[in-house]
């Protein structure tokens, strides 16, 4: 065996590890196995929200600050044969004549095997599949807080309390992350039987009525002219087609940052809030847990939540 591959058991089955020394993040020094350091301490939390959920990764096999990076939706020829996966239409085939295979990552084998590949980042929808594979109604609806320069997550922060108080007017119960990136994105447990049209819809109104409430620092629309020093309420995240940044994914950005579930109380002090990395996510677990444990459905239930009121 090559000098940088080892064989490691990881429950119960056999991975090839390889180039654990590599070098991901040359800012910090971070290597591969200090990736696989975090995975491996945060998978308890990590990967409940990535379970029944078809994973899109992004993947950098050079390291972050390389060129050589891509989304990935198929499972990669040489996959093992215990990794679970389910084949869906492609988002936006016509017809569903397109079809992707993805795998579902749902134990700590499968979140090792896509770490050894450099896949960064989990993406995932707001729906499940069921045991048979089909797609299911959305279990979740998300607010993505973009801020347009020169906001950032004290910006966020202010709205994110707006939305909150939105959401709680129709019985729904909001989640903060922050995503590692420059913002944030609120979660919400919803019904599961509502399609992901009528989710996005409800999503799409909250959003434009805070852009009137407040102008001076929301907005609905996508085009980049209207978003400096603004907060982007990105609806558009629920569509079944979307995913999202997995809560406790790393990311794939110069430092080795984490999309980080945050209690509200972090979000009374915005001037202090910052994203998080690999060590502070893993020094907040032994008292924190999972801030979004809430959002888990339990045993069979397809969603916790409400039904998002429709007009």
């Amino acid at each position: 065996m090559p000098a940088n591959e080892q064989l490691v058991d990881v429950g119960g089955r056999t991975l090839r590890l390889r180039n654990l020394d590599k070098v991901l993040y040359p800012s910090t020094g971070t290597t591969k196995g200090e990736l696989l350091h975090y995975l491996t301490s945060v998978s308890g939390l990590l990967l409940p929200h990535l379970k029944d959920r078809p994973a899109t990764r992004k993947r950098w096999p050079d390291g972050v600050e390389s060129s050589t990076t891509f989304f990935e939706k198929n499972v990669p020829r040489g996959a093992p044969s215990w990794l679970r996966d389910v084949t869906l239409p492609a988002p936006g085939s016509t017809k569903d004549r397109e079809m992707v295979t993805y795998p579902l990552i749902d134990d700590l084998a499968g979140l090792v095997w896509a770490a050894n590949l450099a896949a960064l980042e989990l993406h995932v929808p707001q729906w499940r599949v069921g045991p048979r594979g089909a797609a299911k109604d959305p279990d979740l609806l998300v607010i993505d807080l973009d801020p347009g320069a020169p906001a950032g997550l004290p910006q966020c922060a202010e709205v994110a309390w707006a939305v909150r108080e939105k959401l709680e007017d129709d019985g729904l119960v909001a989640f903060p992350v922050t995503s590692g990136g420059k913002g944030m994105q609120l979660y919400a447990a919803v019904s599961g039987k509502q399609d992901a049209t009528t989710v996005r819809e409800y999503a799409h109104r909250l959003a434009e009525g805070l852009e009137r409430e407040m102008p001076r620092l929301v907005v609905s629309r996508m085009a980049k002219a209207l978003r400096k020093n603004k907060v982007l309420l990105d609806w558009s995240q629920n569509h079944s087609a979307k995913t999202t940044i997995c809560p406790f994914s790393p990311r794939g950005r110069e430092r080795p940052t984490v999309a980080a579930p945050r209690t509200w109380d972090e979000l009374d002090d915005p001037g202090a809030l910052r994203q998080l990395e690999f060590g502070e996510v893993l020094d907040r677990v032994p008292d924190l847990g999972d801030p979004l444990a809430e959002l888990l459905p339990t045993g069979n239930r397809a969603g916790k939540g409400p039904r998002v009121p429709t007009s």
